[in-house]
């Protein structure tokens, strides 16, 4: 955690890969499964406006398995990913995770990503009884006792906005604005602020709705600065987010900006717009090789030739291994079910920093720490 002063001194401091989505020519074995392959299957925006933090979860993905599969698979089999691209539209979403139940193509499935992608494919993943590992979304509504067959890996969106409110808190800053995507990803953490607010005896200045292409960008930026917050909590992602990062740059250039872990994935784009930004992690930073866990990323990544600049590909590699140790347990003679019962059973499950541990009953989520960050110039995630 980061203490108050240093906080506060670095908020007010200053104010790839061509993957477009693929499957197998092979045919499809029975439920993904064969005698030497298990297929993984994923749905995420490949293209367009979370296309950067997209290409990092495959990549990370790629470089776990690879690294899996040279130290000779799960029990003599390798694994597979099928991963489609659904533009982060819930829609084409749901047409990918359709076809991959209704072709029994995918073993399980694991990092889909987007709020309203998986709140669109949630319930026939449920009714399938396919294990879903690590959706890439920290939405309440998502985390319910039904969901037996969703795992998930990262804290509760609550829990990260409940933390940057305090934490601004504890620096006296309450009078702060809140930016969200139009979507229900935005909509649903901006409901999480306002809670947080009243708890924090914080107020809201500006709400203020930015489109998920990013074209008012430039109109949020001016509401925002006009508002007078103090501080802006940004309840975004993906390239829109970055647009109005940049506008605000241009427009009130130290004006603190405190994001998810999930707002800030086009570091490329932002450059040395990054210093100064906060963020909260729920992963370690994937740049910082203080950390043991980020080395061993960094050398699984290298070894496959993969690259990224998004911290995704850190949480999708570490969903891959979560899996993998669950996949070991399950045994040789797989099933779903005793994959479902091999993930419930995960307990403590650690790599250098890291630690999975799943409740015994549904809603399942390994994680629950939530730290800060402050970005250097050196475009590191500072704790």
């Amino acid at each position: 955690m980061i203490g108050r002063r240093p906080f506060l001194t670095n908020l007010s401091r200053t104010a790839a890969l061509g993957v477009t989505g693929w499957v197998s020519a092979r045919p499809a074995a029975a439920q993904g499964l064969s005698s030497d392959t298990i297929t993984i299957g994923s749905s995420m925006g490949l293209t367009g406006a979370t296309a950067v933090g997209g290409r990092g979860h495959v990549a990370g993905i790629q470089a776990a398995f690879d690294e899996i599969n040279r130290a000779g698979g799960i029990h003599g089999r390798t694994l597979r990913l099928d991963c489609r691209d659904d533009v982060y539209d819930p829609k084409r979403s749901v047409e990918n995770i359709t076809a991959m139940l209704d072709s029994n193509s995918a073993f399980a499935l694991m990092s889909t990503v987007g709020t309203g992608n998986n709140l669109a494919t949630n319930a026939m993943i449920e009714k399938a009884g396919v294990p879903l590992l690590g959706p890439i979304t920290g939405a309440e509504s998502l985390r319910k006792a039904a969901q037996r067959y969703t795992f998930h890996i990262r804290p509760s969106y609550y829990d990260e906005v409940e933390y940057m409110v305090n934490q601004l808190a504890l620096t006296g800053t309450r009078d702060l604005g809140v930016v969200y995507i139009d979507n229900a990803f935005g909509k649903e953490i901006l409901g999480y602020a306002k809670k947080a607010f009243a708890n924090a005896n914080s107020r809201a200045l500006a709400e203020v709705a930015l489109a998920g292409d990013g074209k008012n960008a430039q109109e949020c930026a001016e509401q925002i600065v006009r508002s007078r917050a103090t501080a802006v909590i940004l309840a975004t992602t993906g390239a829109a987010n970055t647009d109005f990062v940049l506008a605000v740059r241009r427009l009130a250039r130290g004006l603190p900006m405190i994001g998810l872990s999930l707002t800030f994935n086009d570091g490329a784009r932002l450059g040395k717009n990054t210093t100064g930004l906060a963020s909260t992690l729920v992963f370690p930073p994937f740049k910082s090789e203080k950390y043991a866990i980020v080395r061993r990323f960094w050398a699984s990544m290298r070894t496959a030739n993969q690259d990224s600049q998004a911290n995704s590909a850190l949480e999708s590699w570490w969903n891959a291994q979560v899996l993998a140790q669950a996949l070991r347990r399950a045994g040789r003679d797989l099933t779903r079910e005793k994959l479902r019962a091999a993930l419930t059973g995960t307990r403590d499950f650690a790599m250098d920093e890291m630690r999975v541990s799943f409740p015994g009953r549904a809603p399942y989520v390994g994680m629950k720490s939530v730290s800060l960050g402050v970005y250097s110039p050196d475009g590191i995630l500072r704790t």
